[in-house]
């Protein structure tokens, strides 16, 4: 039995704060019809503690928890590719075996279980993404700035489509100003309520109402792509850099830190205000979730980074809790959707859509602390999450060592 790889504990903390903040960004996602995941007016209530959810939410979480979660996709993909390499197997041969064995996953995952997944949309964006992996850090980043870029420009224009539509006095601009009411707004009432009747009808139900209306993997790729892309690229750089593995000096991950983390999150703030201010206009949701965000969003999420490398510490009892969720975020990330369907879908206690939005995060504590309770007991015995075990044996068409 050959000994387990050495860990990066940096990267483990990151992966394992990116994995239990994603819980908080997907509660809405869970509970109520999907068009409130950006737009209280949709469904969940809109005023006092649901608005306050809302807020803290848009301005903390939103979209941030995902970019971590991309960059630490991308640096972990280099050490997936350098092991390979180590090991004398091609390192193509093993990194497309693990993409093609995720995209089976998040698909089973998106249409059996939750219209949310993100996987089968790395594993696309990953594909992609080993053509860059023997680049320098420097190409990586101003690569990672370009495909930011592109993103940016189709935030851009998706939010100049939204300001443009709301005269609705052609048929194409109601076309336009209903189908971004269908992500962004309020949808009728009528998709809405069938929507909740399928989530609280059982599985049958919910999956023929995600075959119907879940964005595919495909689709989904140049709507988003570019910008996972590019996060994948700068954990790549933050890897090679030693951003992400501890080397650069403290003075710097607080500079870092003070400067990201401070000039976005006030511009944050700023447009969470606006939307309240007009009402949750789409409009304005459009803006601040997809047009501004795209630009702030990895600032953010790398100032996030370097917070946390200052603030984690190797040996602490929190720490080590954290980097063990980190070391099982795949488990973590699917046991996370088992549980939460459970909760609110019919096929379990059937609360989707019952519940304000506010109440929602009740939820977060303990499921955190099934994350820290379970994951590093079960790593002091195994070598891998059950989940990952199950990836690696798939993706390696044998059957992984187990036991440590």
């Amino acid at each position: 039995m050959t000994p387990p790889a050495p860990r990066i504990d940096s990267l483990d903390v990151i992966r394992g704060v990116a994995v239990m903040g994603i819980l908080v960004a997907n509660l809405p996602a869970f509970g109520l019809p999907e068009a409130a995941y950006f737009s209280p007016l949709a469904w969940g209530g809109s005023a006092g503690w649901d608005r306050f959810a809302w807020f803290a939410t848009y301005v903390l979480v939103e979209g941030k928890m995902r970019g971590l979660f991309s960059m630490l996709f991308g640096a972990s993909m280099l050490l997936v590719v350098d092991r390979a390499r180590a090991a004398g197997d091609s390192p193509a041969g093993i990194h497309y075996a693990r993409m093609a064995t995720l995209f089976a996953i998040g698909c089973a995952h998106l249409y059996l279980i939750w219209w949310g997944d993100i996987l089968s949309h790395y594993a696309l964006v990953g594909a992609i993404a080993f053509v860059f992996v023997a680049l320098p850090v420097r190409p990586l980043v101003w690569l990672a700035f370009l495909f930011v870029a592109v993103q940016a420009v189709i935030g851009a224009e998706t939010t100049l489509a939204a300001f443009a539509a709301a005269a609705r006095n052609t048929p194409a601009k109601v076309e336009t100003w209903t189908l971004i009411a269908s992500v962004f707004g309020q949808p009728p009432r009528a998709d809405l309520l069938g929507e909740v009747a399928a989530m609280r009808g059982g599985i049958g139900p919910g999956i023929v109402w995600r075959w119907a209306h879940a964005t595919s993997p495909f689709a989904l790729l140049p709507l988003v792509g570019a910008e996972t892309l590019g996060y994948m690229l700068i954990g790549m750089a933050g890897l090679k850099s030693g951003f992400l593995t501890g080397r650069w000096s403290r003075g710097r991950y607080a500079w870092i830190a003070l400067v990201a983390i401070g000039a976005t999150l006030p511009i944050d703030m700023l447009l969470a205000f606006a939307s309240i201010v007009h009402g949750f206009d789409q409009r304005w949701i459009v803006l601040g979730s997809v047009g501004a965000a795209t630009v702030l969003r990895p600032l953010t999420f790398t100032g996030y980074a370097a917070l946390l490398m200052l603030t984690m510490r190797p040996a602490g009892w929190l720490t080590t809790r954290i980097a063990a969720a980190g070391r099982a975020a795949f488990t973590n990330y699917l046991g996370t959707t088992i549980l939460m369907t459970f909760v609110f879908d019919g096929w379990g206690l059937g609360l989707f859509g019952a519940l304000p939005r506010a109440t929602l995060y009740l939820f977060v504590l303990p499921v955190w602390a099934v994350m820290l309770a379970w994951s590093r007991p079960w790593l002091a015995r195994y070598r891998f999450g059950p989940l990952e075990w199950g990836w690696r044996t798939i993706a390696r068409l044998e059957v992984q060592p187990w036991q440590r």
